[in-house]
């Protein structure tokens, strides 16, 4: 049989196979891609989620889903307050999630006390995910506030990003520096090292985190975590995530 005739077994469980229509839920929620691709439309913005891929989503974000060729997803629902800070937010592949997903499914949990140890370890890990390890104050000034949510993503100089905003590189400096208590490159280089930390507590290699947050090589995002953290690269590559969380280093 095929995938989708199986799915009629359990009928409850059907929305694994088949997708479904728009909706939204009174609590956080998880969209898990098992296998295949899943297309989806979140506050009205088709997104296409590949396998091992999730999205977060708030309370209340209205979104669909199509399962076609055979994909399936998964969407367990979140406890209140598990939330991913804006109203959706893509994870990419984080192996910790595919890990504990993957337990679940095979370990079949049917009772409330049963899936309770299950959505407590997968929050426990979205927690991880949510939490930047530098906090960062954002910039407030449009002109900053647009080149800061450009800037992490791409290797413009802080130039160019000016002058795409018809302004100076001495303007825009000026702006962080004033309300963010840090230089502009400084708080460029910290936002990707958390999205490479929050990589690192999913489950990830230190090649894929380093790729995930625009470095070209591991060895560079060790070199820039060295140096922001105080803990030395012998350290951090070692172990990460354990080097991190024992705070040997002092953030400078």
């Amino acid at each position: 049989m095929t995938p989708t005739a199986l799915s009629a077994v359990v009928p409850e469980n059907s929305i694994r196979f088949l997708g479904h229509g728009t909706h939204t839920h009174d609590e956080p929620h998880l969209v898990h891609v098992v296998t295949g691709t899943a297309e989806l439309v979140v506050d009205g913005a088709p997104l296409t989620l590949r396998t091992h891929e999730s999205l977060w989503l708030a309370p209340g974000v209205p979104h669909s889903m199509r399962l076609p060729d055979g994909a399936m997803a998964l969407g367990p629902i979140l406890s209140p307050g598990v939330e991913p800070g804006q109203r959706a937010r893509r994870l990419g592949v984080v192996p910790a999630i595919t890990s504990l997903l993957t337990a679940a499914l095979c370990a079949g949990p049917t009772s409330p006390e049963q899936v309770a140890p299950f959505r407590a370890a997968l929050e426990d890990v979205l927690r991880g995910l949510g939490t930047d390890y530098f906090a960062l104050t954002p910039p407030q000034h449009p002109v900053a506030r647009a080149v800061a949510a450009e800037a992490p993503g791409t290797e413009a100089t802080l130039d160019e990003l000016a002058a795409r905003r018809r302004t100076s590189t001495r303007h825009v400096q000026r702006l962080f520096v004033e309300e963010t208590g840090l230089a502009f490159g400084r708080w460029r280089t910290r936002s990707r090292l958390n999205v490479a930390i929050a990589r690192l507590r999913g489950g990830s290699q230190l090649d894929a985190a380093a790729h995930a947050a625009g470095y070209a090589t591991r060895a560079g995002l060790l070199r820039a975590l060295s140096r922001e953290t105080g803990i030395g690269v012998a350290e951090l590559s070692h172990d990460p995530v354990a080097a991190l969380a024992a705070g040997t280093g002092v953030p400078v």
